[in-house]
């Protein structure tokens, strides 16, 4: 097959196809009167089958593939779905779950060198990760419960975030099968996203080298690459060649499918000049595209999950069931922060629309902007750099969140910026686009690197916030003494300015993300226009109905303060601490968590446990069991549905001052690799803003372990160094409460081992950690408690030796094979919770009353043939003495026999990686 043949005629273009399984069933129920079954609100159940599937080149590709309902006649759309640069399949799995429960087939799948595929990251390889996914179409279309519009060719949508997004372009340009895409967060051109105007974006390079696994985990071309680029601080023409080439700008004239573009406004990493690119290209190609601008983005903010999701749903039920009726959004949409929520510090969204996409200019109103010729330098080393977006210090409550609500806190030094300002504003101006200026630029070394922003500045210049926190940055080559007058097209943002401000321009001559020359310059810059800032005329927002408590809140507030006067009630904003608490690390009381604002579906539910001083707790669970949600809401970023979070006695809310004493290392940490350890460590602190002396570096090394690694360029560290810096990071300051995600992804055995005995030094002075792993044998010798979650549930809390030694789980040695149906027999079997085959055998979960007259029955040995039914020899079972009553064990034992189970021993079974798999039952 021709991957590159110009696409086909694109099928969203077809009239209403035939009926699709989910309308028919309505029919067929609706005659039977069978009206309980189509109202019912039980969510089928989801049916999983996990598989590496090969591909041409011997690579193996982890797969998951997700359906639900129907007996496996019905045909149905299928949708792939993938996951953002560093993380795996297991990131998309409850979206997957969501579209199999809406009548999708759904295949998640981890790219090359990811989860447990193989293979060397080639960012988006067009005959790599690309050619990957046309294996996946190939699979999809050979299963019979896939909907075919021919012979090989599936009904097929794509949709991912970020890495997951460029490849749903790629896709769609390469393999003429995809019927519509749903990218978010992503790139259009990553040379242009990484080498911006000729400039290098070190920090962000830095960070996908890093979270990649290191240059090794690349293709060799790549790694060389980046070496070389990093090394000079330019861009040289082959590195720009070989990005562009992975890039979906690169088959921009083959998109021709229904696009739906959600990209991130808090995003220095994929700004919104990326998605601007990706909706002209689709447009000029005939095909549907709708754009959709989120709070959040790589930067961090809010990413509006549920929303997103949503949206994505109704794109596919549109484009690929030909739902007419599907509501898929307006061909625009801004989020708008509208200030902050008073009861929990969360930022108040509202959205604004347009029947149009307005592009990123439109509706321009031009500025003034006073100030003379100025001079100022680039400095040797180009250091002290300037700063404005922290690649990395971003989370759910980002610095460009920050700037959306008025809170400046970029920087620039003193003598290396000039600056012009417009005259105070006459009324409110939104800028929603990208503004231009032209300047004049001169160098005494004929180069210049500069980094536009326009700053909003408040009355008597006492705030100056930069939205967004972005700049433009601009390599010139500038002509002698007349230099080069240059139009900069600046960031691309959706902010209001206020009557009274005023619009600042500044260009500066360093910036902490991006590589400046080394060589010491002076830089001259003069106007040469007008700033012009784009409106968007046509965007807005829906106008507020006068609200019902306009009316009914004077007779309210009156009666509430007659109540009040006889009650002597009283109401607070904040929710004071609770002395009882004040020495408990951590106290979490019916937590919960739903997937959306209107879903009964819980991401964690009535979760209860506390964590004390000086234990090292495990939080276990399988994919999907809400340990990250609940990780994520202890450390302030996402806030509850219910329930509370205490941190020593304080409740948690975003911002909270207690969270000053929680230190965390989640999904990995970005370094600069040119830069020693220590460095990146100074630098990570002086960011934070506190003093130095309240770091406590030298504590921290000192657990971390590195010793005279410290010194040298992160660049040459291994993976185990990587994750001791990065857990070096999250002790600085010594929190109280130290939380590890993962801590040891990626790390071979030894490595492993002193990870292990870094979180034991570390508790060892009283303090705490939770660390979340999948490594049950590395928690067992590392952690002294545990709490173990499934569906969002707790399952079990206490002591590792009291879950791994309960009594309530029994191994059932066999002689035979057993099959599925007769495991359900024995799961099925009274004072038996739950029963798993492993490879030692049947694992036997029983029911708390069994578990107390079983614990330390003895073990039954000499059973019969393989699967005769022949009674084992229990003389064993008799002479053994037993630690408690072994009734219980001697019952089972009868009971498995007459199942003609083939027993060859019954005992308690110790390990916690068996407990765990009998705790979690299916869902391992």
């Amino acid at each position: 097959m021709d991957l590159r043949m110009p696409a086909a005629p694109r099928r969203w273009l077809r009239g209403p196809r035939r009926w699709t399984a989910a309308a028919a069933a309505v029919v067929v129920l609706a005659g039977a009167g069978t009206w309980t079954a189509v109202a019912s609100d039980t969510a089928p159940a989801v049916h999983r089958a996990d598989r590496l599937l090969p591909t041409a080149d011997g690579v193996r590709i982890d797969t998951s593939y997700f359906t639900a309902g129907g007996d496996g006649s019905d045909r149905r759309p299928a949708v792939l779905l993938t996951h953002g640069f560093g993380g795996d399949k297991g990131d998309v799995r409850k979206q997957a779950e969501d579209l199999a429960r809406d009548g999708y087939a759904v295949l998640t799948w981890s790219s090359r060198s990811f989860g447990r595929s193989t293979g060397k990251i080639g960012l988006n390889d067009p005959q790599g990760e690309v050619a990957d996914v046309s294996r996946l179409i190939d699979w999809l279309a050979k299963r019979p419960e896939v909907e075919l519009d021919k012979a090989g060719d599936p009904r097929v949508g794509v949709a991912g975030a970020s890495y997951g997004g460029a490849v749903s372009l790629l896709a769609a340009g390469y393999d003429r099968r995809v019927d519509a895409i749903a990218p978010a967060i992503t790139y259009w051109n990553l040379a242009d996203a990484l080498f911006p105007n000729g400039v290098f974006k070190k920090l962000w390079a830095g960070m996908f080298i890093n979270s990649g696994g290191g240059c090794d985990t690349f293709e060799a071309r790549l790694c060389a690459m980046y070496e070389r680029v990093a090394e000079s601080g330019k861009p040289d023409a082959a590195a720009v060649e070989l990005l562009e080439e992975r890039s979906p700008s690169a088959v921009g004239d083959r998109i021709k499918v229904p696009t739906l573009i959600m990209q991130g406004q808090t995003d220095s990493l994929f700004p919104l000049g990326q998605a601007d690119e990706i909706a002209k290209a689709v447009q000029a190609n005939g095909a549907p595209v709708d754009v959709d601008w989120i709070a959040g983005g790589h930067d961090g903010g809010d990413m509006e999950a549920g929303r997103v999701q949503a949206r994505t749903h109704s794109w596919f039920d549109r484009y690929l069931k030909d739902d007419k009726n599907a509501d898929t959004g307006p061909a625009f949409r801004v989020t708008r922060t509208g200030g902050i929520d008073s009861t929990d510090g969360a930022a108040q969204l509202r959205g604004a629309d347009s029947d149009t996409y307005p592009g990123l200019t439109g509706g321009d109103r031009r500025f003034a902007l006073s100030g003379r010729e100025q001079e100022f330098a680039n400095p040797a080393g180009a250091s002290p750099p300037g700063v404005s977006a922290l690649p990395g210090l971003g989370g759910a409550a980002g610095l460009s969140q920050l700037s959306s609500l008025g809170v400046g806190v970029s920087l620039d030094f003193p003598g290396q910026y000039a600056r012009f300002e417009s005259e105070p504003l006459t009324e409110d101006l939104r800028i929603t686009g990208s503004p231009t200026v032209t300047v004049n630029v001169r160098s005494t070394t004929g180069e210049a690197v500069l980094f536009a922003k326009v700053y909003d500045v408040g009355p008597g210049g006492r705030q100056q916030v930069l939205p967004s926190q972005l700049v433009t940055p601009v390599r010139v080559t500038t002509d002698g003494d007349s230099g080069k007058d240059v139009r900069l097209t600046l960031p691309a943002v959706d902010h209001e300015v206020r009557d009274g401000h005023r619009l600042r321009l500044v260009l500066a001559s360093t910036d902490l993300g991006y590589a400046s020359p080394v060589a010491p310059a002076t830089y001259k810059v003069s106007l040469r226009s007008d700033l012009a800032v784009p409106t968007a005329p046509g965007v807005s927002t829906a106008a507020a109905t006068l609200p019902a408590w306009v009316w009914w809140l004077p007779v309210a507030g009156a009666l509430l303060a007659l109540g009040l006067l006889l009650t002597g009630r009283r109401r607070t904003a904040a929710v004071p601490p609770d002395p009882a608490l004040a020495e408990v690390p951590l106290q979490i009381t019916d937590l919960g968590k739903r997937y959306a604002k209107s879903s009964d579906r819980y991401a964690v539910r009535d979760l209860s446990f506390r964590v004390e001083k000086g234990q090292v707790l495990g939080l276990l669970g399988p994919n999907g069991a809400g340990k990250t949600t609940t990780l994520r809401m202890l450390m302030g970023l996402i806030k509850p549905d219910g329930g509370e979070i205490r941190v020593f006695g304080h409740a948690i809310r975003p911002g909270a001052p207690v969270l000053s004493r929680v230190g965390a290392f989640v999904e990995g940490a970005g370094f600069l690799p040119h830069l020693s350890g220590r460095e990146n460590l100074d630098l990570y602190w002086r960011a934070t803003g506190r003093p130095a002396e309240d770091a406590h570096l030298e504590e921290a090394l000192e657990i971390a372990g590195l010793g005279d690694a410290l010194a040298r360029a992160v660049r040459t560290y291994s993976q185990g160094m990587r994750q001791r810096l990065a857990i070096a990071q999250a002790m600085l300051g010594l929190p109280d409460l130290l939380i590890l995600d993962e801590p040891t992804n990626g790390l071979d055995p030894p490595q492993i081992r002193e990870m292990r005995e870094v979180m034991i030094r570390y508790a060892a002075a009283g303090r705490t950690v939770i660390v979340s792993s999948h490594l049950l044998a590395e928690v067992e010798q590392s952690c002294t408690h545990l709490v173990v979650m499934d569906r969002g549930r707790l399952v079990q809390a206490g002591p590792v030796h009291e879950i791994i030694g309960s009594g309530d789980t029994l191994l059932v040695g066999l002689a035979g094979e057993v099959t599925d149906p007769l495991v359900e027999k024995v799961a099925a079997l009274a004072g038996v919770a739950s029963a798993v085959r492993t490879d030692d055998g049947l694992l036997l979960r029983l029911t708390a009353r069994d578990a107390e007259r079983a614990d330390g029955a003895a073990s039954a040995d000499g059973a019969g043939p393989a699967g005769s039914g022949a009674r084992p020899d229990t003389r064993d079972i008799a002479s053994e003495p037993a630690a408690g009553d072994s009734a219980a064990a001697a019952r089972l034992l009868v009971e498995l026999v007459r199942l003609e189970v083939p027993v060859a021993s019954l005992g308690p079974h110790r390990r916690l990686e068996d407990a765990f798999l009998t705790l979690i039952g299916d869902s391992a």
